[in-house]
């Protein structure tokens, strides 16, 4: 079958000489991203494509109905931003689950625990707490489509971290998209009064703003961070150090945000939040099991991202998952959506499309 193609793809370099540079640049681009494709699938057993798979719908699932379940939480009478900060690691006995069977059954060891390893996981658990805290005000600030849009910065920031912490690779074509995606937010910036609720003062919108900008950049810097324990401690040995890592920061950000909850006395509040609550005790339970959930399976699946492939394809993934929330709030949650955020969208569309192009082109000419 590698044979034909290749014969196919031949006849058609002949063909397209006549026709013209810029068509046989195309066409030659096209041809080699297909054949590195090809090696790609080739060098790697089927188990790691249905892990990537399932790694990859983690994120463009889980992250945006974990997006959409914060905005309900502070849309329906929820208030409290340590809550939602708390839901967001309070699953990590999930990873743990799937991990303890590997060990029992599987004669599989757990992973020395250094010193430095140990402070690494400590670390990023810190960073994590911090990271959902600020998006927990990001959240209950912003509509949910203009906090996804502000999110898709969180591409920029993982090539920039990734380039200068695990060595990722730059080129004009990322560069080009850093800077189109950076134009995308000031539009979002400039159109601020079209989207702002009515009982969000302008302080608190533009704190919003702030807070949603700082999360994403501390977001492509855990990314680069974890893409660099799995590196320098653990390896890539088997799919079993992304669940050990899940479990270790997730607790880490568990235990420090849980300090913070208590310390702000949000646990106490939580019964009389969940009466005011709209749809009731039952409902307020439900958006913080499934936040729990979709929070920790989304993690789960980026941090599997970063084993499976690098920090340029978890930003990718992080930033495709925008245009699905926004889409899904306008629908399910009726954001407002005016013809400056359309825009926005549109141009982030366009920073992605360069971003791919930059990242796949700079592969290509490795494999060249």
């Amino acid at each position: 079958m590698q044979e034909l193609l290749l014969e196919e793809e031949e006849k058609m370099e002949q063909e397209s000489t006549g026709s013209g540079s810029s068509k046989f640049s195309s066409l030659q681009w096209v041809f080699k991203v297909k054949n590195m494709a090809w090696e790609a699938y080739k060098s790697k057993p089927f188990s790691h494509w249905v892990l990537l798979f399932l790694s990859s719908l983690g994120m463009l699932v889980a992250f945006p109905a974990s997006s959409l379940l914060s905005r309900v939480y502070f849309a329906n009478g929820g208030t409290s931003k340590w809550i939602i900060s708390w839901v967001a690691v309070a699953g990590w006995p999930i990873p743990a689950l799937i991990l303890f069977p590997m060990y029992l059954f599987h004669r599989t060891s757990p992973t020395p625990l250094s010193l430095q390893l140990f402070c690494s996981y400590v670390f990023l658990g810190f960073l994590s707490a911090a990271d959902n805290l600020m998006y927990a005000y990001a959240y209950a600030y912003l509509p949910a489509s203009t906090a996804a849009l502000l999110a898709s910065s969180s591409l920029a920031f993982s090539a920039l971290f990734g380039f200068w912490i695990v060595n990722n690779k730059l080129n004009a074509s990322v560069i080009n998209a850093i800077v189109i995606i950076t134009a995308a937010m000031t539009i979002i910036a400039l159109d601020s009064d079209s989207d702002r609720y009515p009982y969000v003062s302008n302080s608190q919108y533009i704190w919003g703003f702030v807070w949603d900008i700082l999360g994403s950049a501390l977001h492509g810097l855990i990314f680069a961070l974890s893409e660099w324990v799995f590196i320098k401690f653990l390896g890539r040995r088997s799919f079993h150090v992304v669940l050990e890592q899940q479990v270790m920061v997730s607790s880490c950000a568990f235990l420090f945000t849980t300090i913070g909850v208590i310390i702000n006395k949000d646990f106490q509040g939580m019964t009389s939040e969940a009466k005011t609550f709209k749809g009731g005790v039952t409902a307020y339970n439900l958006v913080l099991i499934w936040s729990v959930i979709t929070f920790q399976l989304g993690v789960l699946g980026a941090t599997g991202i970063l084993f499976l492939a690098s920090t340029v394809m978890a930003g990718v993934l992080n930033a495709v998952r925008v245009p699905v929330t926004s889409i899904a709030a306008v629908i399910l949650l009726n954001d407002p959506m005016s013809g400056f955020k359309i825009l926005s969208l549109v141009i982030t569309f366009w920073g992605f499309a360069s971003y791919i192009y930059g990242t796949s082109t700079g592969r290509l000419s490795v494999v060249g």
